[in-house]
């Protein structure tokens, strides 16, 4: 399928807060589009797509590991950090790719797997055939397997120790994942510096930014648990300084599976910066505890525990971390609650998780997709999303591991659902060809046709997020509902005046969610705007007054939203603007003074 969208080529435009005000989109390079016919995913067809991508409103591309690999685990098992797997392509596609991308002002940020190497890289190899070599230490060796008894195991449903017997070396290699990739020691000088060579490298082809893959486990110590050591967030601060003053304008990215009293650390402050960004883990399985339960109460405690960051730092939010609903930071209970809502057949499930597509697990409910990216959408930070979500992709529970979630782009009702012309016995992954998600009806082609579809629906979600600058850069505060059912929060932004992005006014929009099954009423109370006017975000269509006792009382149907702006009482329908003169949060000091 060819996608004819009007061509447009803005240039990359210069914005500091890119990573802040910006849509993610993970796209992996194997499974969106093949160019040559071979089966594979490859970066020109990928390139070929990146109308449809600019078209639906994305600003970053997230490339999860492309690198030269044994693909023992996704390509998380790194071979060679400096070339691209061959049935991707070569550097110089990658190269265009990214030039092809920013004419399109979308940025690309890629994964860098510092943590650990794949067995097979040459490094290892040297590292176990000569210990007294230059990479000799280049791991972490010990004559026993008893050391660091108190760092955990993090695959528990594949690997029984954090050691594993090398037969040439005649030693124990300590890995934190899978055994086939050894961690490298970064207490070796060399290793610091050659990987920030290989963060140089790809900076100087171009890209905006890295997602450091299993960042809080470089370091190890005897002390500690092996999850943000001392010296682990010494050398973050380092790999900031050298992006902050080679790159400017590119930024870091960190993935840590751990609370975010603990993730924080991972951004560092503002004299000491470290990542720019950090995933935010624990929202991700609370809201689809909330969808299930009909209780707001544990996602909005979550939201309730903001933490101060840097001022040049955004978290990342997503409803699942890339192709797997991640359930570690939840309790026993909540988990196997999870577990019989979303993941009932045992194949469902992966490690601590569920290995399962948004629409799938959401019972392919419309209603409850739709109420699941309009709370990511308005939720502090950055959002991502994974590729074939927008048109509500199916998955395949049968195929192994992460696959699952990992099938072709679903592009048209042709053969090979048009991500490939090969024959179907020759692609990677059999596309889904299930009763409810087959491709012949599930595809974008169908989807640009029905003005109602999800994928245009999702189209407007993130044109009207682009067009308020308060998503990004806002605020949020919780505000008391009456509804155990009903979320509300409240969205504020006192505006912006150094910045090149035209529209940054002030804006304050109230957002209010019903997990309720059925229809419900719910009054909300907002403190320091008695009388203010509500508008509809969408068709501008003014809803009741706030009260002069500050609440105003919504009427929602099953599984339903609201984005609201919030308008000055005085604010005339006849004025000249198409939108509302907002409101901004009154600031800690004007409470106080009130």
């Amino acid at each position: 399928m060819s996608f004819n969208a009007p061509l447009h080529l803005p240039g990359l435009e210069r914005d500091e807060q890119w990573h802040k005000r910006g849509v993610f989109y993970e796209v992996m390079v194997r499974s969106f589009a093949d160019s040559n016919g071979d089966g594979i995913g490859d970066f020109q067809g990928l390139i070929g797509k990146l109308d449809y991508l600019q078209w639906l409103g994305i600003d970053v591309l997230w490339i999860p590991p492309f690198f030269d690999s044994p693909l023992r685990d996704g390509g998380y098992d790194v071979a060679d950090y400096r070339s691209v797997l061959p049935e991707y392509g070569s550097l110089d596609d990658f190269r265009e790719l990214v030039h092809k991308a920013h004419e399109r002002n979308m940025r690309v940020v890629i994964d860098m797997v510092i943590n650990h190497t794949s067995d097979q890289h040459e490094w290892f190899q040297q590292s176990r055939q000569d210990p007294d070599g230059p990479y000799g230490d280049f791991y972490v060796w010990s004559d026993t397997d008893e050391k660091y008894e108190d760092i955990r195991i993090i695959f528990v449903d594949t690997e029984t120790s954090n050691w594993t017997f090398d037969p040439v070396r005649r030693q124990y290699f300590f890995h934190r994942f899978f055994s086939h990739q050894p961690d490298l020691n970064f207490e070796n000088p060399k290793v610091r510096d050659a990987m920030k060579d290989v963060m140089r490298f790809w900076f100087d082809l171009g890209v905006d930014g890295c997602r450091l893959d299993a960042i809080p486990y470089l370091f190890e110590s005897d002390e500690g648990n092996g999850e943000g050591e001392p010296a682990t967030h010494e050398y973050i601060r380092e790999l900031r300084e050298m992006v902050d003053t080679e790159y400017p304008g590119r930024i870091l990215l960190a993935e840590a599976n751990q609370w975010p009293n603990e993730v924080v650390d991972f951004l560092g402050t503002n004299e000491a910066p470290e990542c720019h960004m950090a995933f935010d883990f624990p929202t991700m399985p609370r809201i689809f505890y909330s969808l299930r339960s009909q209780h707001k109460g544990e996602l909005q405690a979550i939201l309730e525990q903001q933490l101060e960051i840097p001022e040049s730092s955004a978290w990342g939010v997503f409803l699942r971390n890339h192709d797997e609903l991640t359930l570690e930071m939840v309790s026993e209970e909540y988990r196997q609650a999870m577990y019989g809502w979303y993941a009932y057949d045992p194949r469902m499930r992966v490690n601590i998780g569920i290995r399962r597509r948004l629409a799938p697990l959401l019972d392919n409910s419309r209603a409850e997709i739709e109420l699941a990216n309009a709370i990511l959408l308005s939720l502090k930070g950055a959002p991502f999303l994974y590729y074939g979500d927008e048109i509500g992709m199916g998955d395949n529970i049968w195929l192994d591991d992460r696959d699952a979630s990992r099938t072709p782009m679903q592009w048209t009702p042709d053969r090979n659902a048009g991500f490939s012309t090969a024959d179907p016995g020759k692609l990677y992954l059999p596309v889904v060809d299930s009763l409810v998600y087959n491709f012949r009806h599930v595809n974008v082609e169908a989807q640009l046709a029905q003005s109602r579809s999800l994928l245009q629906w999702t189209r407007s979600m993130l044109h009207i997020r682009r067009q308020h600058p308060v998503f990004g850069l806002g605020d949020l505060t919780i505000c008391e509902t009456d509804h155990d059912s009903v979320l509300a929060y409240v969205r504020s932004y006192e505006g912006g005046t150094d910045s090149p992005i035209a529209g940054e006014r002030p804006e304050t929009i109230l957002c209010a969610f019903s997990f309720a099954h059925q229809p419900a009423s719910a009054t909300i109370t907002l403190p320091d705007y008695e009388g203010c006017r509500l508008f509809d975000l969408f068709g501008g269509q003014e809803f009741p007054r706030v009260g002069e006792d500050g609440t105003v009382t919504l009427t929602f149907g099953s599984q339903t939203f609201y984005w609201l702006h919030v308008a000055d009482a005085e604010f005339s329908t006849t004025a000249t603007t198409s939108v509302p003169v907002i409101r901004a949060l009154p600031t800690t000091e004007e409470r106080e003074r009130a």
